[in-house]
């Protein structure tokens, strides 16, 4: 008896002990959590001078420094309690935590910059430094804070505090020694980012910084300075030795930088310090005068300087002719740059003249592909457009996208919000032209022949983008572009179908998009096929040269059209996408639901029992829609029902069938 007992009571006291224990456990997690709490409250709370409760002073020090360690951790919206206390100018906590807590001086937070609202993942220190609060910049370098340690972007708390133009930090972190020559990973150096201020720039000067340092795109401070129209900062840097004919990555030296960021003052120091030549003079009075003309609408200035241009050609023997020679552009109504001030007072009497001038002069002197050119090109587009004069926006817009192909690719943010751009003013003008059906109107409607060039422009280079998204790393944006591009094409052969009118725009409709579909491409994040996309009512094209709110997205898709000419040019109708979802069943959604569009998949062999990975079938999707009167069993085969059959009761198959049937099988597998 007495050894049963023994036996019972054993686990029954061992079971009450570990229940005790774990009651423990639970209470103390919760006491460390409210402390946790309490603690990042008082510190979002606190001003400058105010220290910790008392309360909640003794709950910590009761806590054994292991747990204070483990409570200090804990983080509100990614922001410690050490890093809320920094960022709030409070030394005295900050310096409680770090002593009496142990908190970790280099734990990172989130942290939004005041004056351009990015967000950068920092150090305490980091965030002191740019919230201007020197204290605490003084408490955490005593205590052994990494004066160099770098934010997310590789910026040091030296040289983001060079940004705000704290020089009191700046003159601290030096003096203590923060790296004064430090760039961030985009090259950008502590002078760089103190241009806004003379002072600053010439106590980093004193202290060895490297006036001529370029950053990514090999611009230096003098660049910079230029830009944000400092001239007292570019004075200083030009005495201590910066380089007026460093040219950045797009060829600008700092003459050519002034012209273009029309900055006067710079732009004539410069040609009062500096020698150029009289050809160079007069490139640079002609730039300035086009920046004139289309940033500031300066029509008066912009003529004055053009006229001095032309007045320092003929001062040589020989009068210097305007070099390399522009050939005329259909884009520009084949216009020519003024030779004689005769031609020059015709073009002052025409604003939209002066203009065209403008973007010859920005061809010639910087060339077609610079920055600046295809900037001009699309800004110059779009008030074409404001002005309702449309075709001339598609002229200007089309250059801009074949040069940004050529010279880049459809994989570039800017040639693909291009391409986007002109897409979505050829659908806006279509379903003008649509409403009004008006011959007075038919300026209205886009041409087929610049659908179609959008078109060949956009494919004619996209299997070597998609050569490109294979390599490893794959950059997400880069993807995303392409498949902003199918979407495009998508929306291109809509708008061809609309705007052919003869034979012979059909036929080269179809062989365009013909070698398209041999090519197989698909989207690069889901491996969405170009009919996938015709049948879906997510396929829209989005610009930010438009109002992209979703009452003003034009909804072209599903688009019967689009996925006819898709299948009549050999679309695989039960291509599976990275979900395997073939177009049906994206069809068969309720709200992508066309009969007829469904109808014609059916009809070009559409599987209706395909499963996708989540075994949805379009079957299924279609039966239990309402409005359905497509008659489903006349699309069910027996082959068909004998694979759902198999595939669902994973009833062995391999080696059992023809070999033939075993992939059919395969596809009605989940």
């Amino acid at each position: 008896m007495g050894k049963y007992s023994a036996n019972a009571g054993g686990p029954s006291a061992s079971s009450s002990s570990a229940s005790s224990s774990s009651s423990q456990q639970g209470n103390q997690h919760r006491t460390l959590e409210q402390i946790g709490k309490d603690l990042l409250q008082e510190c979002k709370t606190c001003d400058e001078h105010v220290r910790l409760s008392k309360g909640l002073r003794d709950r910590l020090e009761r806590l054994p420094r292991k747990m204070r360690k483990e409570v200090v951790k804990r983080t509100n919206e990614d922001c410690s309690p050490l890093f809320i206390a920094c960022r709030r100018g409070n030394v005295e906590i900050t310096e409680y935590l770090i002593t009496m807590c142990d908190a970790n001086s280099e734990q990172k937070g989130m942290y939004e910059v005041p004056e351009d609202r990015s967000v950068h993942y920092v150090t305490p220190l980091w965030c002191a430094c740019v919230s201007g609060k020197l204290p605490v910049v003084k408490c955490l370098v005593r205590l052994g804070s990494n004066i160099n340690a770098l934010s997310d972007t590789g910026s040091t708390p030296l040289r983001s505090a060079c940004f705000m133009t704290h020089i009191d930090i700046v003159q601290f972190l030096v003096e203590n020694g923060a790296d004064i020559r430090k760039p961030n990973y985009n090259g950008g150096t502590c002078l760089i980012n103190s241009v806004q201020s003379v002072s600053l720039c010439t106590y980093l000067i004193g202290k060895g910084a490297d006036v001529n340092a370029r950053d990514i795109q090999d611009k230096t401070a003098l660049h910079y300075a230029i830009q944000e129209h400092r001239l007292e900062t570019a004075q200083l840097l030009l005495e201590h030795g910066a380089d007026p004919f460093a040219k950045s990555r797009y060829g600008d030296d700092a003459l050519q930088t002034a012209c273009l960021k029309g900055a006067h003052h710079i732009f004539d120091y410069l040609k009062s310090r500096i020698i150029y030549s009289s050809e160079r003079l007069a490139d640079a009075h002609e730039l300035i005068g086009s920046t004139f003309i289309d940033d500031l609408n300066e029509t008066r200035v912009a003529m004055l300087h053009w006229r001095m241009a032309h007045h320092i050609r003929l001062r040589e023997a020989n009068y210097i002719v305007k070099r390399p020679t522009v050939k005329p552009r259909a884009a520009y109504g084949n216009a020519v740059e003024f030779a004689s001030i005769a031609e020059l007072d015709n073009v002052a009497a025409d604003v939209d003249a002066m203009r065209v001038q403008s973007l010859l002069i920005y061809e010639r002197i910087l060339g077609i592909e610079h920055k600046d050119t295809l900037f001009r090109l699309m800004y110059r587009g779009a008030s074409y457009a404001d002005a309702h004069r449309f075709q001339r926006c598609i002229d200007l817009w089309l250059l801009a996208l074949q040069v940004r192909v050529q010279k880049y690719s459809i994989l570039y943010s800017d040639t693909c919000l291009t391409a986007q751009a002109i897409v979505r003013l050829m659908l806006d003008l279509l379903e003008k032209y649509n409403e009004v059906l008006g011959n007075e109107f038919v300026e209205l409607r886009p041409r087929f022949e610049d659908v179609y060039a959008v078109f060949s422009i956009l494919t004619g280079s996209i299997n070597e983008a998609r050569r490109l998204i294979s390599i490893r790393p794959v950059h997400r944006k880069q993807q995303e572009n392409f498949d902003r591009i199918m979407k495009c094409l998508t929306h291109l052969m809509h708008l061809m179908l609309a705007t052919a009118k003869t034979s012979e725009d059909r036929a080269a409709i179809y062989r365009s998009v013909h070698a398209l579909v041999r090519n197989n491409i698909r989207s690069a994040i889901t491996s969405d096929t170009l009919l996938h996309l015709s049948v879906s009512r997510l396929n829209v094209i989005k610009s930010g040269y438009f109002n992209d709110d979703t009452n003003t997205l034009r909804i072209v898709f599903p688009n019967l059209g689009v996925a006819k000419l898709l299948l009549d040019c050999g679309a695989e109708v039960n291509a599976k996408n990275e979900s395997k979802s073939t177009p049906l069943l994206i069809a068969a959604i309720p709200y992508n639901y066309e009969r007829e569009l469904v109808y014609t998949l059916l009809e070009h062999g559409a599987h209706l029992d395909e499963p996708n990975c989540n075994d949805e079938r379009p079957l299924y999707q279609i039966a239990i829609n309402p409005i359905n009167d497509i008659p489903l069993v006349h699309y069910l085969s027996l082959k068909c029902l004998c694979s759902t059959i198999i595939a669902r009761f994973g009833i062995p198959y391999r080696n059992q069938i023809p070999r033939t049937l075993e992939e059919f099988v395969k596809r009605h597998e989940p």
